[in-house]
């Protein structure tokens, strides 16, 4: 390894160690040695730190000991006359960096609180972001497991000027990969190019600004640290197995743009233990031969025009495009961007107008592959801010078509319209959203470009289940009232299918084994009455998945002989379950939350747990973010009894399957359920009721608690009592 580049990092790593060191002395003479440290809302603690070293340090006291271990792993600066390869000495030095940034930014959220927006996205003139908690690991990461994400590119510095970030970042979104930007050259950041470009940043965007500083360097490392821990199964402390799960299964490199400093050099040097090559677009010296990384390990002097290409060379990242014709960049990353009023040029649906999706099977002599047709006015005829009612129908036509799969079609139009860069998609039926904005508009998007993506990416994912596809997009009020109409139907007649069906009367169920590459044990097992615990699939979706893939992660099990009909559990779904799961999990009951209960996976959409005081249970959704009445928030429930495990007393379920009938069976459903939060109330409010009325108590929404009345046992259980709520009647759980 380049002389150069390690007695470089090597000095970076003393001043970075020496500084921790400083800030950590005046923290204690402040506030002392138990005074609480941690980055906000996460149960990793400083999770580079307790990935590598196996310490959780949740107080100042507990720096103390990773400051010695910096120390001890520290090599001595180089010396001149010293001529061998310094890679094991520099490596180590990077790894002391990191710990020693670590310890900086958490006693940075000690003196000033208010210094990141801690959210996903910037809040007013704040464009900092700072750690991701683990609301956003769970709900980002499983994109690096599904694919969806390939890796990140992480940005040290600036670039000359504020058209060529724009550039490479639009780049890199393109190749669906997140951007991870911190630290400054010449007093500018990335990041703030891109604001001045008048580019969305934040999570929804992939463009996440971390801080302006080098040290947000351990943010992007510390969130690939924990996805090796959420994901990969890996124990805390085993550092070789997080540092291999990074560079086998994560495609990240670093991109520093301007000067490098003896502090990037020791950042750098930190983030090759991951196997993240470091890509430079000055001439500094070069790490050609390989060993930690796949390929080189430094790469520098390389253009603007090249650099994106050659980072994903170096890295070794396959990067499949579609060939979606539309003016404007198209790919995941574009999904969260919104589109606000100032730059709207058309909008369709919402509050101002109907918008409607369906799509429905035809004859194949009925459908004319790659139609697009555009009845009404399209939006160059608008003026800027307009309106329009739209319906979306996509006909599509093949001997393997089924009316089964036209809700899987219908649903993944929300993904692709959203891919487009300058177009935002919300909702999906006959409650669709969509806005077009200025610069997509400018650039040549029409309405005709929402069909031509959806021939193209349906073709592209789905294509072994039909053979031609069309599209209509209607845009006079009174074609989209009668599409209205009959797609209300249409989706009527498709609820009834799932809702008309029962355990009882199917066979097989099927499987869902995705999530193994993050919870190897966890086998989650789909029926008609028990959706997927992500919420993504139900029965329909899962015979539909292997249909479509009949080697995919979905497949038919048949249940065999029953054991008990009140818990839910078969013979042959045991068999399957303790296979797929390599023998840890030697079965489980679909309808209990005490008795052996299904495996979870953070995925989860919500977890469930026993309240015993009040004789029943709670449940609580990813998006609610206080505490509960179990005395956990729902990261650290999901954190608990995720990963596979079945623990007895909490499950993992999805929001639909509250209010299906065999929603906890075995301990009387619903009539149990006695806290949620009213965010979930709301969401669930018109199924619920009807489900109520089912067990005949009609009024059970409002007699259940939620964080207005509490978030503790004792605050909930007078209201409880207050309101007769039917679990205080019902046999006691123990």
């Amino acid at each position: 390894m380049s002389k150069i580049i390690c007695s470089a990092a090597i000095r970076g790593a003393h001043k970075i160690v020496d500084r921790a060191e400083v800030k950590w002395k005046e923290a204690m003479d402040k506030w002392g040695a138990k005074q609480e440290v941690g980055f906000p809302n996460t149960g990793y603690y400083l999770p580079i730190i307790y990935g590598m070293l196996g310490i959780g340090v949740s107080n100042l006291g507990d720096m103390e000991k990773v400051l010695k271990k910096c120390r001890s792993i520290m090599p001595e600066p180089v010396r001149e006359e010293v001529h061998l390869p310094y890679l094991a000495p520099a490596l180590d030095a990077g790894m002391a960096t990191l710990f020693a940034e670590e310890l900086l930014e958490a006693i940075r959220m000690l003196e000033e609180p208010d210094f990141y927006t801690k959210q996903e996205e910037p809040a007013g003139d704040n464009i900092w972001l700072g750690p991701a908690d683990d609301v956003t690991l769970r709900r980002r990461g499983i994109e690096f497991v599904d694919g969806t994400a390939p890796g990140f590119a992480a940005i040290l510095g600036s670039v000359p000027d504020d058209e060529t970030a724009a550039k490479i970042a639009r780049e890199l979104q393109e190749k669906s990969l997140y951007i991870f930007m911190g630290g400054q050259h010449n007093g500018k950041c990335f990041a703030q190019q891109l604001v001045n470009s008048n580019i969305q940043i934040g999570w929804p965007t992939r463009l996440v600004s971390f801080g302006p500083d080098t040290s947000a360097a351990v943010f992007a490392l510390g969130f690939a640290t924990r996805a090796a821990m959420a994901f990969g199964g890996v124990e805390p402390g085993n550092y070789r197995r997080i540092l291999l799960y990074n560079k086998d299964r994560v495609f990240a490199f670093v991109l520093a743009f301007g000067t490098v400093t003896d502090e990037w050099y020791a950042n750098a040097a930190g983030a090759i233990n991951f196997g993240f090559p470091v890509i430079a677009d000055t001439p500094i010296p070069e790490v050609l031969p390989t060993g930690i990384c796949t390929y080189e390990h430094v790469v520098s002097n390389v253009p603007y025009d090249e650099i994106v290409n050659r980072a994903a060379e170096v890295r070794g990242l396959k990067v499949t495009v579609s060939d979606v014709p539309v003016p404007v960049s198209y790919g995941p990353a574009f999904e969260g961007e919104r589109i606000r009023k100032e730059d709207l040029h058309a909008e369709f649906g919402g509050s101002v107008s109907q918008a409607c999706e369906l799509v429905t099977m035809k004859e194949l002599d009925d459908v004319e592959d790659g139609k697009v047709e555009v009845i009404g006015p399209d939006i160059d005829e608008l003026e800027a801010g307009s309106s329009l009612p739209l319906g979306v129908v996509v006909e599509v036509a093949g001997r393997k078509m089924q009316e089964d799969f036209e809700p899987i079609l219908e649903r993944q139009i929300h993904h692709f319209v959203n891919y487009a860069e300058g177009v935002m998609h919300i909702g999906q039926r006959d409650i669709a959203w969509y806005r077009i904005g200025t610069s997509a508009y400018e650039r040549g998007l029409r309405i005709k470009h929402i069909g031509e993506i959806l021939h193209a990416k349906l073709h592209q994912d789905f294509g072994t289940i039909f053979d031609k596809l069309q599209v209509k997009l209607y845009t006079r009020e009174e074609d989209v009232k009668e599409i209205v109409a009959q797609a209300r139907g249409i989706y009527a007649t498709r609820d009834a299918r799932i809702e008309g069906m029962t355990d009882e009367d199917t066979d097989p169920f099927y499987s869902c084994t995705l999530c193994q590459s993050f919870a190897p044990s966890h086998v989650c097992m789909v029926s008609p009455e028990r959706t997927g615990l992500c919420g993504a699939y139900n029965w329909l979706d899962c015979k539909a998945a292997n249909q479509i893939d009949p080697n995919g992660p979905n497949q038919p099990v048949k249940k065999g002989r029953l054991i008990d009909e009140k818990y839910g559990e078969w013979e042959g779904i045991n068999e399957f379950v303790k296979k797929a799961s390599r023998g840890k999990i030697e079965g489980f009951t679909f309808y209990s939350i005490l008795e052996r209960p299904m495996t979870t996976c953070g995925c989860c959409e919500c977890v469930a747990a026993v309240l015993p005081m009040c004789n029943g249970f709670m449940t609580v959704n990813r998006e609610f973010q206080d505490m509960t009445p179990c005395g956990m928030k729902f990261t650290t429930l999901a954190g608990t009894v995720g990963g596979g495990q079945s623990t007895p007393g909490f499950v993992g379920h999805s929001k639909y399957y509250i209010c299906q009938r065999k929603f906890m069976k075995a301990e009387d459903g619903i009539l149990r359920l006695v806290w949620m939060p009213t965010s979930l109330k709301e969401e669930i409010k018109d199924r619920f009721n009807k489900r109520a009325e089912e067990v005949g108590v009609p009024d059970l929404l409002d007699r259940i608690a939620d964080e207005t009345v509490g978030l503790t046992e004792e605050e909930i259980l007078p209201f409880l009592e207050e309101k007769d709520h039917p679990a205080l009647k019902l046999d006691p759980l123990f």
